[in-house]
């Protein structure tokens, strides 16, 4: 070590220097990733209606199924109707 470099200021560089390798690699990784899953949504694109992940790499939600259960609907006497009412009124006034 020569006279005018210090302890610290060999550190420094030190740091300094793993923390830009250590930024680097997961630039790279990052941008690795990306380019995969870009690949993954391309060659998924023509077996799927809609694509997997939009044009900049990030997963998309799928689309919700236009069919659900069936309608059902029951037909009520006059004295059915009453009694509804009824229970109705008594649930909403609280006794």
């Amino acid at each position: 070590m020569a006279e005018h470099e210090t302890q610290s200021r060999t550190t420094g560089a030190t740091v300094l220097t793993l923390v830009v390798v250590a930024c680097a690699a997961g630039l790279a990784d990052a941008l690795r990733r990306r380019v995969r899953l870009r690949r993954r949504a391309h060659h998924h694109v023509g077996a799927e209606s809609t694509p997997a992940h939009t044009h900049h790499g990030t997963p998309t939600v799928p689309r919700q199924r236009a069919t659900g259960p069936s309608v059902e609907t029951v037909r009520l006497t006059e004295a059915e109707r009453d009694a509804f009412a009824v229970l109705v009124r008594r649930l909403s006034e609280g006794d």
